[in-house]
Parts: C-alpha cells; structure tokens; sequence
C-alpha cells in the first residue's frame, strides 16, 4: 500500500486553547472597563490593550494564514498577522544548516519557539539590524542569528514528529534539536 500521507509539513494561524482565553479575557476586561466610574485614561490604555490585542489575536487565528511550513524549496517563517507580507521570509535550503526548538520565558511561563541554524553570510532576515541585536542578545537564550530566523509556537501547535519527518525527507543531514533551556 501507497503512503498518502505528504512530507509537506504546513502549519497555519488558528484556534487554539490559549488563543481562546486570551480572546476571552480580552472581551471580559474590555467589557470592565466599559462600566460607569472607571476612569478614562484606565479606559483608553485598557480598550487599546485588551481590546486591540484580543482584536488583533482573533484576526490572527481567524487569518489562517501560513505560520510554518517545511517544504521542497526551504522553510517558511509565516509573519505577524497584521504585516503578515511584510514579516513573513522563505529561507531556502541551501541557507539551513539545522533547526532550533527552544523556549523563551515570559515571566510565570514560557513561550516555545523554533528557529533555523543559517550558514555563515546568509542574507539578513527582516527586523535583523545593529540596534535590534542588542536587545535581542541580552532577551533570549539562543544566538542572535538563530532567534531573528525564529517564530514563536503562539496561534498554531508544533507537531515535532511532522517536522523532523518532513526535515529528514527534504533535507537529509540537517539537525532538528532542542535547546538546552528548552
């Protein structure tokens, strides 16, 4: 029997539990600080935070737009939402010499990420500059080059096993693994 099944892995922006409840908690606060006697500057920052935010993680998930595919060609990083063309980049194979799983903290969590190992003079990837690599150097726990050609796993699930099936498929020799802190 044939295996149907493609090697293509594709993931795409979409609901999920912690999407939920974000999208959730956003609408309940919004709601707040829409009663009589919250005053209005505590309104104005709450709406453009809950409410944009909520808004913006809604249109996200309701986007399903790519947000990580691994193919023939490379890999694609799929952008933010709101500047999805603008933020999302294609790396080809040629420029991959491993994948990344690692994790960022956020204060009481943690927040998955996967990212690409890029071979020495690899062009740039967007938001990669001077000033943004200072910041990102003191942030994250993964060379700068790794995090700038790294998505966050926010609004669409890793399947670990799809990945590495479809890496070893594409692109045999390349690493797929963990970070230490991850």
């Amino acid at each position: 029997m044939v295996d149907d099944v493609s090697p293509v892995y594709e993931v795409r922006y979409g609901w999920d539990r912690k999407t939920g409840w974000v999208v959730v908690g956003s609408v309940f606060f919004s709601v707040v600080l829409l009663l009589p006697g919250v005053p209005l500057f505590l309104r104005v920052l709450g709406l453009a935070l809950f409410g944009g935010g909520g808004a913006l993680m809604a249109y996200t998930a309701m986007s399903h737009k790519v947000a990580f595919r691994v193919d023939g060609t490379g890999v694609l990083l799929g952008g933010n939402a709101a500047r999805y063309r603008a933020t999302t980049v294609h790396v080809p194979w040629g420029d991959i010499t491993g994948f990344v799983l690692w994790r960022q903290s956020t204060g009481v969590a943690t927040l998955p990420y996967v990212g690409l190992v890029r071979r020495e003079g690899a062009p740039a990837l967007p938001g990669d500059g001077p000033k943004a690599r200072a910041v990102v150097r003191r942030l994250v726990s993964v060379p700068e080059d790794v995090a700038f050609a790294s998505r966050a796993v926010s609004g669409w699930r890793l399947d670990k096993e799809r990945l590495v099936v479809a890496v070893a498929h594409f692109a045999p020799g390349i690493p797929v693994r963990e970070h230490p802190s991850a």
